[in-house]
């Protein structure tokens, strides 16, 4: 999926998404000094964060946008524009690290990033992950859904949500040992008075593809009151997160 990113926005309204990613680092046990990627980047802070865990880091990320946030940052970092689901390297690498990522990759492009994922590694090298699983965001979309058929258009969630088993499945066929794999919800704060609101201006871009801008706003205005009741607790509006959390090993 290829969409435009408001690279400063996202840095300064949506930082929770790198920092739960500081979690599923802990998952990576390699020593210091080992060579690392961290696939799907974006504005580079985790990618910092796993340098100062002591990884010798590369970002990737198929956004121009993040990554000119990310080269301004961390200029003592190297980062390259790349597809997910078609990239190689020049020498192979102690871990690969993702977070947030892959559910914006088309179902029938998850064999072709794993395939990547596993060139990419060294014999015994690390896959530490999360992405949105089955049921992530299900109250928003479902929401979405409704006023989308009211207004005369059809609402197709722009994203891959697997269950645990399904994804499992895929890992290990494309060779990988899974030595970790969780399923869990993690209801999430947002930021601001009109939070929900920005986070589907931000993350829900494909559906309104053919929606003029005037009827995007009022849809997203009806869907957000209708959510109100239950993602508006004291004053503060949430996301209905769902994450896949899992470590690989390439065998």
């Amino acid at each position: 999926m290829n969409i435009e990113w408001d690279a400063d926005k996202y840095t300064k309204d949506f930082s929770f998404v790198h920092q739960y990613g500081n979690g599923v680092a802990e998952l990576i046990d390699c020593e210091k000094g080992s060579s690392l990627i961290d696939l799907g980047c974006g504005n580079g802070v985790l990618t910092k964060a796993l340098q100062e865990k002591g990884f010798r880091v590369t970002g990737m990320d198929s956004s121009r946008e993040l990554l000119e946030t990310a080269r301004r940052n961390y200029p003592d970092i190297s980062f390259i524009q790349a597809d997910a689901a078609d990239f190689s390297v020049e020498e192979t690498v102690d871990a690969v690290f993702s977070n947030a990522v892959f559910h914006w990759i088309d179902r029938e492009k998850q064999t072709d990033m794993l395939a990547c994922v596993y060139k990419a590694l060294k014999r015994k090298g690390q896959f530490v992950f999360e992405f949105g699983g089955h049921g992530n965001n299900a109250l928003i979309h479902s929401a979405l859904g409704e006023v989308f058929s009211e207004h005369g258009y059809e609402y197709k969630i722009p994203f891959y949500f697997p269950t645990i088993g399904e994804y499992a499945v895929l890992v290990e066929q494309a060779g990988f040992q899974v030595r970790y794999a969780v399923l869990f919800d993690r209801f999430t704060e947002l930021k601001g008075s009109d939070g929900l609101k920005e986070w589907i201006h931000m993350f829900v871009k494909t559906p309104f593809a053919t929606v003029d801008e005037m009827e995007e706003e009022e849809i997203i205005c009806q869907a957000v009151e209708r959510l109100r009741s239950v993602l508006y607790r004291e004053c503060r509006w949430y996301a209905d997160y769902v994450r896949i959390r899992m470590k690989a090993v390439k065998g």
